[in-house]
């Protein structure tokens, strides 16, 4: 159920990364939604993020990590994302969710339908592992492909 302090900031119907029909949207939330699929972990210095290579890829992205169905909104999953990135314990706030929304079950589509939430949730504190700290400003950023990347300028 969205929240009254949602704020969609991005729409992108028959998104080119999804199956056909679907969309895909960028909410400011300061609440966390169910289902979350992944969470991922933003920390910011400036106008910089910290960013982790991604495992399949190595294309740099903000720390990320699966949720089990047992943790419906993902914090669980995310304070452990932010102990293992951090070394430590650090209070962590949803600051926003990439939504995929559907209209029918797609066959092999691996996320749940109608909705799956990719839930971005914000920290601060200094990186204990291996990573790289990148520019969001500009279209020459290699971030500005990312799914969440919206989000930022709803941040400020």
């Amino acid at each position: 159920m969205p929240s009254e302090s949602d704020v969609l900031v991005r729409s992108t119907p028959d998104a080119p990364w999804l199956p056909p029909g679907s969309r895909a949207e960028v909410v400011r939330s300061s609440t966390a939604p169910t289902p979350a699929c992944l969470v991922r972990l933003l920390l910011r210095r400036g106008t910089e993020v910290f960013c982790v290579p991604r495992e399949q890829t190595a294309a740099l992205d903000l720390p990320t990590r699966a949720v089990e169905p047992s943790d419906p909104d993902g914090r669980a999953t995310a304070e452990r994302l932010a102990h293992d990135v951090l070394g430590q314990a650090a209070p962590l706030a949803p600051v926003g969710f990439v939504r995929n929304v559907f209209a029918e079950g797609v066959p092999g589509y691996g996320w749940p339908v109608p909705l799956a939430h990719f839930v971005v949730w914000e920290t601060t504190g200094v990186p204990a592992v291996e990573g790289q700290w990148v520019d969001t400003r500009g279209p020459g950023s290699p971030l500005t492909e990312r799914h969440w990347f919206p989000l930022l300028s709803a941040l400020g």
